[in-house]
């Protein structure tokens, strides 16, 4: 059976060559009509187009390097997904690279995407106590993007949480609900993400006119058993307390036990004395299947993957695109627990 060709297609579809050519690469202003005509010739010929043959002859690539350190961070794995959707719509390929380490590893991975003929790469950071970024990443010749969950000290393409804004945001919520003894739980200290939802938190308070203690602000592993005790400790020194800020899921989780381990229940009324509001910070999958279900500030995660997808598309169009810095903005979603 004889291959299929571009010739071919175009003679089906009575046009040029370079027209068909031009519709496969998605270039040039081709009309409806006729990119309609090229599309209805391909199918009926069955024509595979051999995207890698023509990234050689023209010396170019469709292939993006993906880099995802962390596959337990529920974050990471939703940007990548969105980041995937994203790209494959506009006809790019993701190789995926998940380096152990910053050294051999990190090394390792970005010199396969060399060898495949990428022609950008996406990082997605995952080291949240580190403000600068590893030395393979920062001297990647490559056109890069970076994806961070907290602020980064480096001139460079990056898309990124504002866990300030987020932390405000949620403080803002719980006070204009009439909380006024509110306290953050989670994080370790030295978290680049606690320490920024810190400061949202500490700054909305003083705004209102409210105090932040500082034994209302604990660190804790991130585990529901540490959050647990945390909270539960935290309660029996403070019964006045009405409100808690939630660092991650397991907080959240960890803080229902806590809770109800000191005699009290979670809810969102503020002038019911044995009950205490929560409010995460992600888009928990599982957050429709708990009782009360999550107030929470969204990650933004599919918008930050849509996001880092456009810029690296962009970078490779326009190679001397001015450093772009994009700071994304989460919403509230109310629900039963604040």
């Amino acid at each position: 059976m004889k291959k299929v060709s571009i010739i071919d297609v175009a003679k089906q579809a009575g046009v040029s060559v370079s027209t068909v050519s031009l519709v496969l690469r998605q270039k040039g202003k081709i009309s409806q009509a006729t990119i309609g005509k090229v599309h209805a010739a391909i199918d009926a010929l069955g024509y595979v187009h051999n995207i890698a043959a023509a990234n050689l002859r023209a010396n170019t690539s469709n292939l993006i390097g993906l880099i995802l350190r962390d596959f337990s961070d529920s974050f990471s794995i939703k940007v990548m997904a969105s980041i995937v959707q994203e790209l494959e719509k506009k006809g790019y390929m993701v190789f995926l690279g998940q380096p152990l380490n910053d050294g051999d590893h990190l090394e390792r991975c970005l010199l396969s995407f060399k060898q495949q003929g990428v022609a950008g790469v996406i990082y997605l950071a995952s080291d949240t106590r580190s403000s600068t970024l590893p030395t393979q990443i920062r001297d990647c010749p490559l056109p890069l993007v970076v994806v961070s969950q907290s602020l980064l000290n480096e001139e460079c393409n990056l898309v990124m949480r504002d866990n300030r804004q987020a932390a405000s945001l949620a403080t803002r919520y719980l006070i204009e609900r009439g909380h006024r003894n509110i306290a953050y739980i989670g994080g370790i200290e030295g978290d680049l993400i606690r320490q920024q939802r810190l400061l949202g938190f500490r700054t909305t308070m003083t705004q209102n006119g409210l105090v932040v203690r500082e034994e209302a602000t604990p660190a804790c592993s991130d585990d529901t058993r540490a959050a647990s005790y945390a909270v539960r400790q935290l309660l029996e020194k403070n019964s006045t307390l009405t409100a808690l800020l939630c660092h991650s899921p397991d907080a959240m989780i960890g803080s229902i036990a806590g809770i109800h381990q000191t005699g009290h229940t979670v809810g969102k009324d503020v002038f019911l004395s044995q009950q205490v509001a929560l409010v995460g910070f992600e888009d928990m999958l599982h957050v429709n299947l708990t009782s009360p279900s999550f107030t929470y500030v969204s990650s933004a995660s599919e918008e930050t993957g849509r996001q880092a997808a456009g810029l690296i598309i962009r970078k490779l169009k326009e190679p001397t695109l001015q450093t772009q810095r994009v700071t994304l903005s989460g919403q509230l979603i109310a629900r039963e627990s604040a």
